[in-house]
């Protein structure tokens, strides 16, 4: 079979003729490949389209298992697929443009272009929401909470609508990177205001046609036909189906509709411009900044970073049962590109191991010899009782759960179904082995133990809690009631049935309610999945917040 070091000397020659693989890969290597993603290569399963770009030509594209399993379409390189947050890369470019033909400039106040946002006292400029250090809380969470189901039918009007009546924000503009779709249709809605056409005509003109992109369109009318597309499902069972239904009109932060010979030509644009220039891709390319000075790695609408040690710029993108992932290596010219319409598929798997086997991992393996040892066994074993005020359960604003628990001398962390030890890095400092940039910073205040988790673009702050679950009836009762939102004109009810406290809502299913300490509570729905109780002076319960996910600060106030 061939080695490693052969593809890499194969690759080598592809340099000097960026033809030689323009036809076909030695077979050795489209087996290694056709192995990567023979799971799903059956007639009764849905699968995946991938392609693999290596300077000017689209050196391998194939399709596995099936576009349409009602009637039986296979998945090919032409194959229409829906591209979910790949789209953004899009929307940002477009803003991109426009800003170099002099029609609006990155750091203007979104609020100069659209007006109907409200003015929540606080300068949002275009950038934040390239940057998604906005602040402003994401559309797909805001819909869900006030009962849009997102397999709905979900339209641009419907999402302006509910952003217009926004009351707060996640946090001060710039302050902190945290991800929001609404960013993005906002940015959607600018280039309308700017070029007086939808995203949808704007990109055709200027992006789309110049590339030669002949596929590919922002999918802004759900109703439209889009022949031998493809269709997206869930898994029920190893051998059967669901369809996982997408009823969007939206454009902007979703919906771009393409295929991997168009998106090829896409990622050629990075590094042969063939629309724009260098200057272009820098600015879409640029890593944010928050207001502190700190860099983070998502750029305009595309993530900039490193993958064995080479400059990367990547996406991936989720929607029902769609999976995507785009990744460039502008310094080798190449690019790898997974779409799937299976919802359990991680496309980011296949980028990555099709990328291994071209791309040699330069990143320093060698330890300074000045860095300090981490966490030697021995050192841990001479004193551990100053750490047993860190374990316990934690809980976060947001409603991000952890625990730690002190065991064989060494302290662990779980969150959800993840569990593993932590390094100690000092005496109050611990980090995750497989990612030492990830930090846990302990502190002892009064009666209070903190923990701060900071990664590389954002920060947490957890406070321990006494876990009690055996509150008696008169307790659980005081937190009953029918609670409303005016900024999104909807209620729920918390019950007590069979002593357990349950959320209630017109369109959706009862949940019980989980009381974690005293004022927060938990629950199964991932759009709802944490409220923060709100207390008078008094101590009396007065509303709750939703602090969940992507959404902080909305307020549901105490009615009855």
């Amino acid at each position: 079979m061939m080695n490693n070091k052969t593809i890499a000397l194969l690759l080598m020659l592809a340099t000097a003729s960026s033809n030689l693989f323009s036809q076909t890969l030695p077979e050795a290597v489209t087996k290694k490949i056709d192995s990567i993603f023979s799971k799903w290569n059956k007639d009764n399963s849905p699968g995946c389209t991938v392609g693999i770009v290596r300077n000017d030509s689209l050196i391998f594209a194939k399709g596995y298992g099936m576009a349409n399993l009602e009637y039986a379409i296979q998945n090919k390189p032409e194959t229409p697929y829906h591209m979910a947050s790949v789209s953004k890369q899009f929307t940002a470019f477009s803003i991109v443009l426009l800003a170099k033909q002099g029609k609006l400039n990155i750091n203007d106040d979104v609020r100069k272009w659209l007006p109907w946002f409200p003015d929540l006292k606080e300068k949002i400029t275009i950038r934040n929401l390239l940057n998604h250090t906005s602040g402003i809380r994401d559309q797909w969470q805001l819909l869900a909470i006030a009962g849009t189901r997102l397999d709905d039918v979900i339209t641009q009007d419907q999402v302006i609508k509910i952003l217009s009546k926004q009351q707060a924000l996640n946090f001060k503009p710039g302050d902190k990177y945290s991800y929001s779709n609404s960013g993005f249709t906002m940015l959607a809605e600018i280039v309308k205001a700017a070029s007086g056409q939808t995203l949808r005509q704007f990109t055709d003109s200027a992006i789309f046609k110049p590339l030669g992109m002949t596929s590919t369109h922002f999918h802004d009318d759900y109703t439209e036909m889009e022949p031998n597309r493809s269709y997206s499902y869930e898994r029920i069972d190893s051998t059967h189906f669901s369809n996982a239904v997408l009823s969007y009109a939206v454009a902007g932060a979703t919906s771009l509709f393409t295929n991997i010979n168009d998106m090829s030509k896409w990622v050629m644009n990075f590094y042969e411009h063939k629309l724009g220039d260098q200057k272009d891709i820098d600015q879409l390319t640029q890593n944010g900044k928050l207001n502190n000075g700190k860099e983070i790695s998502y750029a305009l609408g595309i993530v900039n970073d490193k993958w064995n040690g080479w400059r990367q710029y990547s996406h991936s993108g989720g929607d029902a049962g769609y999976r995507t992932y785009v990744s460039v290596f502008p310094d080798l010219k190449m690019g790898f590109i997974v779409f799937s319409n299976l919802g359990d598929f991680n496309p980011a798997d296949g980028v990555y191991e099709m990328a291994g086997l071209f791309i040699k991992d330069t990143a320093a393996k060698a330890v300074s010899s000045k860095a300090p040892a981490r966490d030697s066994v021995a050192a841990l074993l001479k004193d551990t009782a100053y750490l047993k005020p860190f374990a316990g359960d934690y809980i976060g604003d947001d409603g991000l759960p952890f625990n730690f628990d002190l065991k064989n001398n060494r302290l662990y962390y779980r969150i959800y179904a993840e569990n593993n030890f932590l390094i100690k890095e000092s005496k109050d400092t611990f980090s995750i082995p497989q990612a030492p940039e990830i930090k846990f910073i302990f502190s002892l205040k009064g009666n209070d133990t903190t923990v701060d988790i900071l990664t590389a673009d954002q920060a947490y702050h957890l406070r321990k809690y006494i876990s009690d679950t055996s509150k008696p009836d008169e307790v659980l009762k005081k937190y009953t009631g029918t609670y409303y939102s005016p900024e999104l004109d909807c209620r729920y009810g918390i019950i007590l049935k069979d002593h357990q406290l349950v959320l209630t809502n017109a369109k959706y299913n009862d949940t019980k309610l989980t009381l974690v300490g005293t004022d927060h509570l938990a629950d199964d729905y991932w759009w709802i999945n944490h409220l923060m109780m709100l207390r008078d002076s008094r101590n009396n319960i007065t509303g709750f917040e939703v602090n969940s996910g992507r959404i902080m600060h909305v307020r549901f106030n105490k009615i009855e």
